[in-house]
């Protein structure tokens, strides 16, 4: 597993510990040599996590949608650009180009990725899980709403079927190998 495609969030506004997380998950891709496909983003977890990688030596590829580049906020981290259209092509080309997906602590967009790639899983597009890094409980209650929707019967599979839950960088680490 080279290339880990990672969703999370461009907000400025959230605690310190989230950086602190992907930092170290960026070190580690760094150091590993791994490649990190992310929305290429110069705000939030996901300036953090490519200037981390970037700087332990990993390789960084930024989809970016014609609107990240025109408002001006696409990372000086990346080493290639995929330019896109829209959000929709840019979750299907880091969904394509990825390995295996990782989904660090985020918002809206995070969860649209999320569900995305997960409910194209269901209907047999591909393979590949989502990885929630769940560290702090971030996710918890997303958790735990999953399998209140396979309880009541909106599931034909369960949704486990499409995620793995990590909730330290060694279980992340451990999932990827």
């Amino acid at each position: 597993m080279e290339k880990i495609g990672i969703f999370c969030s461009a907000s400025e506004d959230i605690d310190e510990k989230y950086f602190e997380s992907a930092r170290r998950i960026g070190e580690w891709m760094g150091d590993t040599r791994k490649t990190l496909i992310y929305g290429g983003s110069n705000l939030g977890l996901m300036e953090c996590v490519a200037a981390a990688v970037k700087t332990r030596g990993g390789t960084v590829i930024g989809v970016v949608p014609s609107k990240l580049e025109e408002s001006g906020r696409v990372s000086v981290h990346v080493d290639k650009i995929i330019r896109v259209r829209n959000l929709s092509e840019r979750k299907d080309i880091m969904t394509g180009e990825s390995d295996l997906l990782v989904a660090l602590p985020g918002g809206l967009g995070t969860l649209d990725e999320v569900f995305h790639v997960m409910a194209a899983a269901s209907i047999g597009y591909h393979r590949k899980k989502i990885i929630f890094y769940n560290e702090y409980g971030f996710y918890d209650e997303l958790l735990r709403t999953l399998r209140t929707l396979e309880e009541k019967g909106f599931a034909r599979k369960p949704f486990s079927t499409y995620y793995e839950i990590a909730n330290t960088l060694d279980e992340l680490k451990e999932i990827i190998r």
